[in-house]
């Protein structure tokens, strides 16, 4: 189906429930739907937002087209977990309903105040002739999840940048608020981070300029600072970044830069790192939204889908999923991203695995391996009977030691023109540690303790759900199958 800008952005009382229901029942019946992962009910899955805790609960949202697996006239969808793992789907709670945000809600954040939470987030307006006017805009949701929005914007972006002014991020220091946004510099089209405060959240927000990062790109997307371990990181996703300065394979890269101390007035940021380091070495994370827990605890989730790609859901009518939530520490001056504890409550059937390594565990389960120091092979997963088909997992725990992720010959193909294998190099001479989640489209691949991940997108044919290892080689490993969460 050929979409036109008119079907994209027909206002959602326009569809009939009958093509709603449709499509999600298309989805659900999908031989590629996720089972523990947050995946639409129909249509597209964007960028995660406002991910919080408020009211006893973590709530997280992502923006959604329900209509189709196309970017069109974009809403927010809430979901809510006592866990991090089992996340309860409550519906729209965004919809693209005002003047400030009549072509789309998009990305933002939240933060509880008092006891409501908080939105922040980017509306999208289009005039006749389609240029854009972007608008942050304020809105408040109480206990029963009602959302009532300002009626006038919070930050409108003022003249030194272009239209690309967006996902804003609320933070709080020394008790006024502060928000930090992805523009593009009007001057020299240069992405940046923008820095606003206020004394009142819903009140007058001063512009107190950019973060004083180089320039990175054409554009910044998807900003956000945690505090991990007391240090200030900065997580975001520059377009258009010289690979001379940071090497990348994807079309755009989700990065981190972590530092030494921030002063939110000035943006002055100090930092021992020479450059932007890739959060994910795989093929599909984007836009992470992180944030500081009320315990302190840094947790972030990604959106599992690029800009300016396409999948082979698309043609069923849905696209994409989040990552399961990662724990956030520093480890040696580099992010390590661990799932939370809570995932080991989806584990049944455990197994104990030695000798040579062949499987069944129909494409939704946790492995862990150690595979011992200068050694050399391929693990083979979502394989078909006779392992001429699969995801490949080469390692190499010798003295060139490597770690390579091969989607090339697994099924259907996916954004080729980007390569079909993804690698990270690894210590010389050292066990592996892998702790790998499958679910039926989806693979997550924690490495050495979550100190490098590797996350990416599968299309399997249906029954493809065989795994196998090299024979001979020395490891140990534990299997389980996991629930639907």
């Amino acid at each position: 189906m050929e979409w036109t800008r008119e079907q994209r952005y027909l206002p959602y009382e326009k569809w009939s429930a009958l093509t709603l229901l449709k499509l999600q029942s298309q989805a659900a019946k999908s031989k590629y739907q996720l089972h523990y992962h947050i995946h639409p009910t129909s249509g597209l899955l964007n960028d995660p937002n406002g991910f919080s805790y408020y009211n006893g609960q973590w709530h997280v949202f992502y923006q959604s087209y329900p209509f189709g697996a196309v970017h069109g006239l974009k809403s927010w969808v809430h979901l809510v977990s006592d866990d991090l793992v089992t996340w309860t789907n409550l519906g729209q709670a965004v919809l693209p309903d005002t003047k400030l945000d009549s072509h789309g809600a998009y990305s933002g954040s939240a933060r509880q105040i008092g006891d409501k939470l908080f939105l922040m987030y980017t509306g999208n307006v289009r005039d006749q002739n389609w240029v854009r006017t972007s608008y942050q805009i304020g809105a408040w949701m109480d206990e029963a999840g009602k959302v009532t929005k300002l009626d006038k914007p919070l930050i409108e972006a003022p003249d030194h940048v272009t239209e690309h002014f967006r996902d804003p991020q609320i933070l709080m220091h020394n008790g006024k608020y502060y928000a930090i946004l992805g523009a593009q510099d009007k001057k020299n089209q240069a992405g940046k981070i923008s820095i606003w405060r206020t004394d009142k959240i819903d009140g007058q927000w001063e512009d107190l300029g950019y973060v004083d990062l180089p320039d990175m790109g054409y554009m910044i997307e998807c900003p956000n600072l945690v505090f991990v371990d007391d240090k200030p990181v900065f997580i975001f996703c520059p377009q258009g970044l010289d690979k001379r300065i940071t090497a990348y394979d994807d079309v755009y890269p989700n990065m981190y830069w972590i530092g030494e101390s921030f002063d939110f007035d000035s943006g002055h940021f100090v930092t021992k790192q020479k450059a932007p380091i890739n959060l994910d070495y795989g093929f599909d994370v984007y836009a992470t939204q992180a944030f500081n827990a009320p315990d302190g605890n840094a947790y972030a989730i990604s959106w599992v889908g690029l800009p300016d790609s396409s999948y082979p859901t698309d043609d069923e009518g849905w696209a994409n999923c989040l990552s399961q939530v990662k724990k956030l520490s520093i480890k040696k001056g580099k992010l390590v991203q661990k799932p939370v504890a809570a995932m080991k409550s989806l584990r049944r059937y455990p197994e104990s695995l030695d000798g040579d390594l062949e499987f069944d565990e129909g494409g939704q389960y946790e492995l862990k391996l150690a595979i011992k120091k200068d050694q050399e092979g391929t693990l083979t997963l979502a394989a078909d009977k006779n392992f001429e088909q699969g995801l490949k997992l080469s390692f190499s725990t010798g003295s060139h030691a490597s770690l390579t992720l091969d989607r090339g010959n697994v099924g259907a193909d996916v954004n080729v023109d980007y390569g079909t294998t993804r690698s990270l190099a690894l210590p010389k001479n050292r066990e592996l540690k892998l702790r790998i989640f499958v679910d039926h489209s989806l693979i997550e691949v924690f490495v050495d303790g979550g100190q490098e991940v590797l996350t990416g997108r599968f299309f399997a044919p249906a029954g493809n759900t065989y795994a196998k290892m090299s024979t001979g080689i020395d490891y140990k490993g534990s299997l389980w199958q996991l629930k639907d969460m």
